[in-house]
């Protein structure tokens, strides 16, 4: 067979494949229409993919006439992804399935944050979601891990201001521990591709979409025409960056002034211990703000600043849509309001025009969920 044939038949296979993973169950007949190649050709195609297990019959399907035909469902118990969201405050790691459920999980909080002392939590992590995976013919395919951080082509972590980390060859220590695919990605991008997987993964999915990762720092995943935007060097979205004070509070990027200092987990933090004299976790505050107009003040500051940076975002990118994730979703009742008033005060008339600002329902899981996906779709397309 030549090159070219076995591009067209590699090619074929994934389109058949595909139409199976989104539109099952389907008979050959049907895919074959779909695609408008031969029955021939989807029938020798289905039979490889059935032998490789990654779809099964599944009885007969309605007769339009004639033999009820035999029905083809996507396999998807025949591996299993890894995500972990690196959370600065906690680690987050997930198995799913390849179409995304979630089967496992393991959560630990840390407050070390040197390479050498994480490295051995995150593995330990990864292990023990391998240990509880399913029994399935390729095991786990791959692992992704999202960062909050700047990440090169190669999966480097050039920089991770809240990690303190700075040229971490994070992959390269997790390919040597586990000898499956792995994938660095930087959190937030990973987030805002959970959220248009699993949220917004309808017959017309959202072409221009940003998710705000709002964490102990702040991340943002813009989507523009479907596609995560990285920039020339992969670099983009570290809007939790941008100045939005002049001369303000020192951030541990070494600027002054961040969006994170005034929006952010930790802003809040910082500000309740300052009122209160003692700290207080998120949860606690959010509980405590029914009874304590002080503790409402903080979230009705950080939700206005929250809503401030998303004004530059509506007035830079122009979405459809932006979705508040990470921690700071769960203060949902609380941050709502401020946000919008800012977003009222700041955002040009055309920009804020049929916009949609929303918390995600998705929290805590749109990272690890982001990245697992994408190594399961890797694994699916043979694209590593």
């Amino acid at each position: 067979m030549s090159w070219y044939q076995q591009t067209i038949k590699s090619q074929n296979k994934n389109q058949i494949l595909q139409t199976i993973i989104e539109h099952a169950p389907l008979s050959r007949t049907s895919v074959a229409k779909q695609l408008g190649i031969t029955k021939g050709t989807v029938s020798s195609l289905t039979t490889e993919l059935i032998n490789e297990q990654i779809i099964y019959e599944h009885g007969p399907g309605t007769s339009s006439g004639g033999r009820r035909p035999v029905m083809l469902l996507f396999n998807e118990k025949a591996g299993f992804s890894i995500g972990i969201n690196l959370g600065v405050n906690y680690i987050l790691g997930i198995l799913t399935d390849l179409k995304g459920e979630i089967v496992a999980e393991q959560k630990q909080t840390i407050s070390v944050y040197d390479f050498d002392q994480m490295l051995p939590i995150i593995k330990r992590i990864v292990q023990r979601l391998m240990e509880d995976a399913p029994s399935s013919p390729y095991g786990i395919v791959g692992i992704g891990v999202g960062v909050p951080g700047i990440i090169n082509h190669k999966g480097t972590v050039l920089l991770a201001p809240n990690l303190k980390w700075e040229n971490i060859e994070l992959k390269e220590e997790l390919e040597k521990a586990f000898e499956v695919p792995i994938t660095i990605e930087n959190e937030a991008n990973a987030g805002a591709y959970g959220e248009l997987k699993f949220t917004h993964a309808s017959s017309a999915p959202l072409q221009n979409m940003t998710y705000v990762s709002a964490g102990i720092g702040i991340g943002v995943g813009p989507i523009i025409n479907g596609e995560i935007y990285r920039g020339e060097h992969g670099f983009s979205g570290e809007l939790g960056h941008m100045m939005i004070e002049v001369n303000g509070r020192k951030c541990s990027c070494g600027s002054r002034g961040c969006w994170e200092m005034y929006a952010s987990e930790k802003a809040l933090l910082v500000e309740a211990e300052q009122l209160l004299n003692f700290p207080k976790d998120l949860e606690v505050l959010i509980q405590e703000a029914d009874t304590n107009e002080n503790i409402q003040s903080i979230f009705e500051s950080v939700g206005y600043y929250l809503g401030c940076g998303i004004s530059n975002i509506l007035n830079t990118f122009n979405p459809k849509k932006v979705v508040i994730g990470n921690r700071l979703a769960l203060a949902k009742e609380l941050l709502e309001a401020p946000v919008w008033k800012a977003i009222e005060d700041h955002t040009l008339n055309f920009h804020k025009e049929n916009v949609e600002v929303s918390f995600s329902s998705l929290t805590p899981y749109s990272t690890s969920l982001g990245v697992s996906q994408a190594m399961a779709e890797k694994f699916i397309t043979g694209n590593f």
